[in-house]
């Protein structure tokens, strides 16, 4: 019997990396700071987003683009608080990729933008294997989820550059260990950040929004140096 060869494609990551880098470049030239923000559902994307939006209003430009399965509802949240905001709906998908990113950034005027934020479907799997050109990936944890989640899904917490842990305010109505999620965040990524924070009512946000300042005035700041270098642009 003939050998039966079954074709395996193995290049959907290296494509998506391809349409990464393109997408990086484009935040570059643009002098834009990206982050993808990922989580389960119901962890407080979107409530982090808006309560971030409100505390850094006046002091940079901020857009979103908004990933979820169905409907328009956490975009027109974000467009209340007067920033720009597109929705991509994946109709099924339990993950953005880059190609979803580029067609979404033709429906934003980026200049004058400082951040954009990039809010992923609701997922502590697929996400993380996605590269979407950002400059950091960013996670939240609400301890309503318990602590067990770094040990049960570590390449998201390997990958983030913070981990935002929400919800404090209900941690006397669960029976989650702060420490323990800690101590697993530091095991699996020993440089990541990790802020505790409750998106309701404000508590520990004070360290976040220092993070995500400092952030992007470091981005503009190495954007400015490399405009004035007298070898920018020439390869």
């Amino acid at each position: 019997m003939a050998e039966i060869k079954v074709p395996v494609v193995r290049n959907i990551l290296q494509a998506n990396e391809r349409l990464a880098s393109e997408n990086r470049r484009r935040f570059d030239k643009a002098g834009i700071f990206v982050v993808n923000l990922m989580s389960s559902p119901g962890a407080g994307k979107t409530s982090l987003l808006e309560r971030t939006i409100d505390a850094l209003a006046g002091r940079m430009n901020i857009a979103v683009i908004e990933g979820d399965l169905q409907s328009s509802y956490d975009a027109e949240r974000i467009q209340k608080k007067g920033v720009q905001a597109v929705q991509i709906n994946t109709d099924g998908g339990c993950h953005l990729d880059a190609n979803m990113i580029q067609i979404a950034l033709d429906s934003l005027d980026l200049a004058g933008v400082d951040l954009l934020i990039i809010e992923n479907v609701g997922n502590l799997v697929c996400p993380a294997e996605f590269n979407l050109g950002e400059h950091e990936k960013i996670m939240i944890l609400s301890v309503t989820e318990g602590d067990d989640k770094p040990i049960k899904y570590p390449l998201m917490f390997q990958i983030c550059s913070v981990l935002l842990v929400n919800k404090i305010d209900l941690l006397p109505y669960t029976d989650c260990d702060l420490g323990k999620i800690r101590q697993s965040a530091r095991q699996l990524n020993p440089a990541g950040k990790v802020f505790e924070i409750s998106c309701r009512t404000g508590e520990g946000f004070a360290p976040w929004l220092s993070w995500i300042e400092d952030k992007v005035s470091e981005h503009r700041k190495n954007r400015a140096g490399a405009a004035a270098s007298p070898h920018a642009g020439k390869h």
